[in-house]
């Protein structure tokens, strides 16, 4: 059976399990990356005004700045379109599309700046779960809904996945035929 706007058969699936598998080794890396002790002689004090550390980092200059925020921004933007891969539709509402991967992307971000309190040497920012939050959807925006609609049209006119299934599988299988509708009965008196 098919999902409501879901790509035909074994494509749909293929797009999953592919999305699925980097989704899970992207998140492996970034647990990794943000997670590991590190061996500083000093710690910063944690972030937690919002901007802060983005004026802190635009005051040093702008190859600085532009350093620390592209790193922040970068970090979790693949999850921008890995979330919706590893959803495998092809007809779905950008906004919601994007409502929902922004959301999950900070979720993430939020987990990580919370786990990083008990890891040596790290700190937390309310900058970076900004920025992540950002480069999720800034990744979302430029790729998502151009790649399904690159790849409706594809499904559309190309002889390769159909979209829908039009007649059984097997010679065996059969039709049910119409839905039976119940005749409606008025109410007496």
């Amino acid at each position: 059976m098919q999902r409501q706007g879901s790509m035909g058969g074994n494509a749909a699936i293929h797009v999953r399990v592919t999305g699925g598998v980097l989704l899970v080794a992207y998140l492996a890396f970034v647990a990794w990356f943000t997670l590991r002790p590190l061996d500083v002689p000093w710690v910063m004090p944690a972030n937690l005004r919002p901007f802060a550390g983005i004026r802190a980092d635009l005051a040093l200059g702008w190859e600085q700045a532009a350093r620390c925020i592209g790193e922040g921004l970068a970090l979790l933007a693949p999850l921008g379109v890995l979330l919706p891969l590893a959803g495998g539709r092809l007809t779905v509402s950008p906004w919601a599309s994007l409502f929902r991967t922004v959301a999950a992307g900070a979720l993430l971000s939020l987990t990580i700046e919370l786990l990083q309190t008990g890891v040596p040497g790290r700190v937390v920012d309310v900058d970076s779960l900004f920025l992540n939050t950002a480069g999720v959807g800034l990744a979302h925006l430029a790729v998502v809904p151009a790649a399904r609609a690159w790849l409706r049209r594809r499904c559309a006119s190309g002889p390769g996945v159909p979209s829908a299934p039009s007649a059984p599988s097997a010679p065996d299988e059969v039709g049910q035929g119409r839905t039976p509708t119940i005749p409606r009965v008025g109410i007496a008196p």
